[in-house]
Protein backbone atom coordinates (compact mmCIF):
# COMPACT_ATOMS: atom_id res chain seq x y z
CA UNK A 1 0.00 0.00 0.00
CA UNK A 2 1.42 3.35 -0.67
CA UNK A 3 1.84 5.73 1.78
CA UNK A 4 -0.21 8.81 2.26
CA UNK A 5 2.13 11.46 2.46
CA UNK A 6 1.57 15.24 3.38
CA UNK A 7 3.95 18.32 3.02
CA UNK A 8 4.04 19.49 6.60
CA UNK A 9 1.91 19.22 10.07
CA UNK A 10 1.81 22.90 11.43
CA UNK A 11 0.89 24.12 14.69
CA UNK A 12 1.53 27.46 17.60
CA UNK A 13 4.63 25.95 19.32
CA UNK A 14 4.19 25.70 22.98
CA UNK A 15 6.50 25.65 25.97
CA UNK A 16 4.23 23.87 28.63
CA UNK A 17 4.40 20.56 26.92
CA UNK A 18 2.15 21.11 23.86
CA UNK A 19 3.31 21.28 20.30
CA UNK A 20 6.93 21.03 19.63
CA UNK A 21 8.86 20.87 16.34
CA UNK A 22 9.71 17.52 15.71
CA UNK A 23 13.43 18.13 15.16
CA UNK A 24 13.94 19.50 18.11
CA UNK A 25 11.92 16.63 20.04
CA UNK A 26 13.65 14.07 18.07
CA UNK A 27 16.89 15.11 18.91
CA UNK A 28 15.94 15.36 22.91
CA UNK A 29 15.02 11.72 22.61
CA UNK A 30 18.20 10.58 20.87
CA UNK A 31 17.31 9.77 17.61
CA UNK A 32 19.12 12.08 15.38
CA UNK A 33 20.55 15.36 15.66
CA UNK A 34 18.18 18.36 14.97
CA UNK A 35 19.81 18.41 11.16
CA UNK A 36 20.13 15.06 10.38
CA UNK A 37 16.48 15.14 11.61
CA UNK A 38 15.50 17.57 8.98
CA UNK A 39 17.47 15.56 5.83
CA UNK A 40 15.21 12.75 7.01
CA UNK A 41 12.52 14.12 6.58
CA UNK A 42 13.61 15.84 3.22
CA UNK A 43 14.04 12.10 2.26
CA UNK A 44 10.53 10.77 3.29
CA UNK A 45 11.99 8.64 6.12
CA UNK A 46 9.56 9.73 8.76
CA UNK A 47 5.97 9.54 9.19
CA UNK A 48 3.46 11.63 11.85
CA UNK A 49 0.23 9.43 12.63
CA UNK A 50 0.74 7.61 9.68
CA UNK A 51 1.19 10.08 7.15
CA UNK A 52 5.07 10.84 5.84
CA UNK A 53 6.08 14.73 6.43
CA UNK A 54 8.09 15.65 3.65
CA UNK A 55 8.81 19.45 4.23
CA UNK A 56 9.04 21.86 7.37
CA UNK A 57 8.01 23.11 9.80
CA UNK A 58 6.53 20.33 11.28
CA UNK A 59 4.88 20.36 14.86
CA UNK A 60 3.89 17.23 17.04
CA UNK A 61 2.44 16.58 20.26
CA UNK A 62 4.76 14.70 22.76
CA UNK A 63 2.43 11.72 24.38
CA UNK A 64 -0.02 12.30 21.57
CA UNK A 65 1.30 11.94 18.03
CA UNK A 66 2.39 8.66 16.99
CA UNK A 67 5.65 9.15 15.18
CA UNK A 68 7.76 6.06 12.97
CA UNK A 69 11.35 6.72 12.12
CA UNK A 70 12.57 3.94 9.17
CA UNK A 71 9.75 1.75 10.04
CA UNK A 72 10.51 1.89 14.01
CA UNK A 73 7.90 3.89 16.42
CA UNK A 74 9.24 6.47 18.51
CA UNK A 75 8.19 6.55 22.31
CA UNK A 76 9.12 8.32 25.58
CA UNK A 77 11.07 5.25 26.61
CA UNK A 78 14.25 6.41 24.27
CA UNK A 79 14.36 9.68 26.74
CA UNK A 80 16.34 7.01 29.25
CA UNK A 81 18.25 5.44 26.91
CA UNK A 82 21.91 5.08 27.39
CA UNK A 83 23.99 7.96 25.56
CA UNK A 84 26.79 6.22 23.69
CA UNK A 85 30.20 8.56 22.45
CA UNK A 86 32.25 7.75 19.59
CA UNK A 87 35.28 9.39 18.38
CA UNK A 88 36.09 8.29 14.40
CA UNK A 89 39.40 9.38 12.73
CA UNK A 90 37.55 9.90 9.36
CA UNK A 91 39.28 8.43 6.39
CA UNK A 92 38.71 10.47 3.05
CA UNK A 93 35.60 9.13 0.32
CA UNK A 94 33.73 8.32 3.65
CA UNK A 95 30.38 10.02 4.16
CA UNK A 96 28.23 11.63 7.39
CA UNK A 97 24.93 10.96 5.90
CA UNK A 98 22.84 8.71 7.33
CA UNK A 99 22.18 7.58 3.44
CA UNK A 100 24.36 7.88 0.64
CA UNK A 101 23.08 7.01 -2.87
CA UNK A 102 26.47 6.41 -4.56
CA UNK A 103 26.94 3.96 -2.01
CA UNK A 104 29.98 5.22 -0.07
CA UNK A 105 31.11 4.19 2.99
CA UNK A 106 29.48 6.20 5.71
CA UNK A 107 30.71 7.06 9.05
CA UNK A 108 28.56 4.83 11.18
CA UNK A 109 30.01 1.84 9.07
CA UNK A 110 33.23 1.84 11.49
CA UNK A 111 31.04 1.50 14.43
CA UNK A 112 30.85 -1.59 16.19
CA UNK A 113 27.48 -3.53 16.67
CA UNK A 114 25.64 -1.31 19.22
CA UNK A 115 20.93 -0.92 19.57
CA UNK A 116 21.28 2.64 19.88
CA UNK A 117 20.99 5.09 16.83
CA UNK A 118 23.90 7.23 16.52
CA UNK A 119 24.72 10.44 14.28
CA UNK A 120 27.73 12.35 13.02
CA UNK A 121 28.00 15.43 15.62
CA UNK A 122 28.60 18.15 12.64
CA UNK A 123 30.23 17.02 9.09
CA UNK A 124 33.46 16.51 7.45
CA UNK A 125 33.32 16.50 3.55
CA UNK A 126 33.96 12.60 2.15
CA UNK A 127 37.25 14.88 0.37
CA UNK A 128 38.44 15.67 3.71
CA UNK A 129 39.64 12.88 6.37
CA UNK A 130 40.22 14.03 10.33
CA UNK A 131 38.03 13.47 13.60
CA UNK A 132 34.10 13.05 13.80
CA UNK A 133 32.30 12.53 16.91
CA UNK A 134 29.11 9.95 16.73
CA UNK A 135 26.62 9.76 19.76
CA UNK A 136 22.77 9.90 20.60
CA UNK A 137 23.15 12.94 22.87
CA UNK A 138 21.35 15.40 20.77
CA UNK A 139 22.11 17.84 24.30
CA UNK A 140 25.73 17.51 23.31
CA UNK A 141 25.44 17.99 19.67
CA UNK A 142 23.40 21.20 19.84
CA UNK A 143 26.01 22.41 21.79
CA UNK A 144 29.15 21.33 20.11
CA UNK A 145 27.53 22.42 16.75
CA UNK A 146 25.79 25.32 17.25
CA UNK A 147 27.82 29.03 17.28
CA UNK A 148 26.79 30.33 20.03
CA UNK A 149 28.90 27.14 21.54
CA UNK A 150 32.29 28.68 19.97
CA UNK A 151 33.65 25.40 20.38
CA UNK A 152 37.18 25.21 18.34
CA UNK A 153 37.64 22.80 15.64
CA UNK A 154 41.95 22.84 14.29
CA UNK A 155 42.57 21.54 11.10
CA UNK A 156 45.44 20.90 8.97
CA UNK A 157 45.23 22.40 5.39
CA UNK A 158 47.18 21.81 2.54
CA UNK A 159 47.00 24.51 -0.15
CA UNK A 160 48.54 25.19 -3.55
CA UNK A 161 50.97 27.83 -3.88
CA UNK A 162 52.88 30.57 -0.95
CA UNK A 163 50.24 31.65 1.82
CA UNK A 164 51.22 35.41 1.96
CA UNK A 165 50.80 37.44 5.42
CA UNK A 166 48.27 40.13 4.16
CA UNK A 167 46.20 36.83 2.98
CA UNK A 168 47.12 34.68 6.14
CA UNK A 169 45.81 38.38 8.09
CA UNK A 170 42.31 38.40 6.04
CA UNK A 171 42.20 34.44 7.45
CA UNK A 172 42.55 35.91 10.78
CA UNK A 173 40.22 38.75 10.20
CA UNK A 174 37.49 37.04 8.25
CA UNK A 175 36.22 37.04 4.59
CA UNK A 176 32.61 37.76 3.42
CA UNK A 177 30.82 34.54 2.29
CA UNK A 178 27.45 34.55 1.54
CA UNK A 179 26.88 38.21 2.35
CA UNK A 180 28.20 38.38 5.68
CA UNK A 181 31.94 38.00 7.04
CA UNK A 182 33.59 34.99 8.78
CA UNK A 183 34.19 34.69 12.56
CA UNK A 184 37.95 34.53 11.85
CA UNK A 185 40.51 32.04 12.60
CA UNK A 186 43.46 30.87 14.97
CA UNK A 187 46.13 29.96 11.67
CA UNK A 188 49.28 29.18 11.72
CA UNK A 189 52.34 28.10 9.42
CA UNK A 190 53.73 24.54 9.30
CA UNK A 191 55.93 24.86 6.60
CA UNK A 192 55.56 27.20 3.34
CA UNK A 193 57.24 26.59 0.42
CA UNK A 194 56.35 28.11 -3.59
CA UNK A 195 54.48 25.66 -4.79
CA UNK A 196 52.75 24.59 -1.37
CA UNK A 197 52.05 25.93 2.13
CA UNK A 198 51.17 23.99 5.13
CA UNK A 199 48.59 25.33 7.99
CA UNK A 200 46.97 24.59 10.90
CA UNK A 201 44.06 26.48 11.47
CA UNK A 202 41.39 26.87 14.21
CA UNK A 203 37.53 27.76 14.01
CA UNK A 204 34.87 28.43 16.41
CA UNK A 205 32.18 29.29 14.17
CA UNK A 206 32.53 26.65 10.74
CA UNK A 207 30.04 27.25 8.01
CA UNK A 208 29.43 24.64 5.27
CA UNK A 209 33.04 24.33 3.70
CA UNK A 210 34.16 27.57 5.38
CA UNK A 211 37.92 26.59 4.89
CA UNK A 212 37.74 25.49 1.57
CA UNK A 213 35.84 28.79 0.22
CA UNK A 214 37.75 31.27 1.84
CA UNK A 215 40.90 29.68 0.84
CA UNK A 216 39.68 29.55 -2.71
CA UNK A 217 38.53 33.30 -2.40
CA UNK A 218 42.15 34.34 -1.49
CA UNK A 219 43.90 32.31 -4.43
CA UNK A 220 44.65 28.89 -2.61
CA UNK A 221 43.06 25.79 -3.52
CA UNK A 222 42.78 23.19 -0.62
CA UNK A 223 44.82 20.09 -1.31
CA UNK A 224 44.11 18.23 1.89
CA UNK A 225 42.24 19.29 4.76
CA UNK A 226 42.34 17.00 7.96
CA UNK A 227 40.50 17.67 11.52
CA UNK A 228 43.05 17.09 14.49
CA UNK A 229 41.11 18.46 17.34
CA UNK A 230 37.46 19.03 18.57
CA UNK A 231 37.90 21.62 21.37
CA UNK A 232 40.08 19.50 23.83
CA UNK A 233 39.95 16.29 21.51
CA UNK A 234 42.64 15.39 19.39
CA UNK A 235 43.41 12.60 17.05
CA UNK A 236 46.44 11.61 19.10
CA UNK A 237 46.76 7.75 19.24
CA UNK A 238 44.11 7.26 16.81
CA UNK A 239 44.76 5.89 13.14
CA UNK A 240 43.29 6.96 10.58
CA UNK A 241 39.87 4.56 10.06
CA UNK A 242 40.17 3.99 13.38
CA UNK A 243 37.40 4.09 16.17
CA UNK A 244 37.09 4.36 20.09
CA UNK A 245 34.62 5.48 22.52
CA UNK A 246 35.44 8.34 24.78
CA UNK A 247 35.93 8.74 28.08
CA UNK A 248 34.05 10.24 30.80
CA UNK A 249 36.17 12.66 31.19
CA UNK A 250 36.49 13.42 27.52
CA UNK A 251 32.63 13.71 27.22
CA UNK A 252 32.30 16.20 30.53
CA UNK A 253 35.35 18.49 28.96
CA UNK A 254 33.56 18.59 26.12
CA UNK A 255 30.42 19.61 27.93
CA UNK A 256 32.34 22.41 29.14
CA UNK A 257 34.48 23.38 26.07
CA UNK A 258 34.17 26.40 24.04
CA UNK A 259 32.28 29.77 25.34
CA UNK A 260 35.15 32.27 25.44
CA UNK A 261 37.15 29.69 26.65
Amino acid sequence: MKKKRTKSVKRPESSDGGAVRIQKYLAQVGVASRRAVEEMILTGQIEVNGRAVTSLPCFITPGEDKIVVDGQPISLRRRVEEKVYFLLNKPRNVVCTSRDPQGRRKAVDYLPPIRQRVYTVGRLDADSSGLILLTNDGELTQHLTHPSGEVPKTYIVAVDGSVGEEQLNRLKRGVHLDGRRTGGASVSVENRGPARTLLRITLREGRNREIRRVLVRLGHKVRRLKRVAIGPITDRGLGVGHVRTLRPREVELLRQAGRGE
